[in-house]
């Protein structure tokens, strides 16, 4: 579909979890709001990786083009031994402590970026951070970024031989993260003024058993709200989310997590194929959690 496309309709979308360029997505903040008002949308979080960098930009281009507008985050959280993503809506980007602790979780990923690439001196190979960083644009570098700049530049035939041979869990040249734990993410978020939320449950290869948990766990620290309607939900996904939400009392919020041409196919505000809708009450139930008039739309 042509992402210029406007888009008829009377029923204004809602997509609370989009990300721009300022992390991992392809538009600038200005351009995702000039898309999402193409579109059809009448409400938008902006919510770009461990950075709230975009969200003044997005805001003004919010006022300029009609668009609710609410200022929002994605955190990585540590989690056994992969990551969770908390969302956070209504934070304060001005808030000096909580960009402090931003800023401390990034100086962390640049540590351990410079020991991998210590790592792979020892083997005579001479890792080009800069280069790494422009592959994987601005979001957090991973391995996978490390292993695409290997196979491109002939040091390994393909990402599965860098991992066998160096960046595995246990291979030479592998670093762990340190994360950010969960209760901080949450915290961070609260202390902000904004509302902590469970992104994408389903994808983090759990179990309901195990997804249960862990929402429990994350409810204790102080969790407000479960993201249930996501343009990758299949089968019985949603309903699953859904019976989490009332049983913890959580809000129920949703978005396609739209990324731009890093993500094709996805469109914002209606996810793949059209297979998304977010509720009016997705926004409403956190108007109201913030103690705000609730916008029509």
């Amino acid at each position: 579909m042509d992402n210029n496309a406007k888009i008829v309709t009377n029923n204004k979308l809602i997509d609370l979890h989009v990300h721009s360029n300022i992390s991992d997505g392809t538009l600038s903040p200005s351009e995702v709001v000039k898309l999402a008002s193409d579109r059809g949308v009448g409400v938008m979080a902006l919510t770009d990786h461990d950075t709230v960098e975009g969200v003044y930009e997005a805001e003004a281009a919010a006022k300029e083009y009609g668009i609710v507008f609410i200022p929002g985050i994605e955190i990585s959280a540590g989690f056994k031994d992969r990551d969770v993503h908390i969302l956070g809506y209504f934070v304060d980007p001005g808030s000096k402590e909580f960009n402090d602790i931003l800023t401390a979780a990034w100086v962390k990923r640049e540590e351990r970026n410079d020991k991998i690439a210590e790592r792979f001196a020892k083997f005579g190979i001479a890792l080009d951070i800069e280069a790494i960083k422009k592959i994987s644009g601005s979001s957090v570098i991973t391995r996978a970024h490390f292993a695409r700049w290997l196979v491109e530049n002939g040091y390994c035939r393909s990402n599965s031989e860098v991992f066998d041979r160096y960046l595995g869990n246990d291979k030479p040249c592998y670093v762990p993260r340190d994360y950010m734990t969960r209760e901080t993410a949450i915290k961070a978020i609260t202390a902000a003024g904004g509302i902590p939320v469970l992104a994408h449950p389903m994808l983090y290869g759990l179990n309901y058993k195990e997804t249960d948990a862990l929402v429990g766990e994350l409810c204790e620290m102080g969790l407000k709200g479960i993201e249930t309607y996501y343009s990758s939900n299949m089968g019985y996904d949603e309903d699953n989310v859904r019976s989490l939400a009332l049983k913890y009392k959580l809000i129920m919020t949703g978005g396609t997590d739209f990324h731009g041409s890093n993500k094709p196919g996805l469109e914002i505000g209606t996810g793949r194929n059209n297979n998304m809708h977010v509720p009016k009450s997705a926004y409403e139930e956190l108007f109201k959690l913030k103690g705000l008039p609730v916008p029509e739309i």
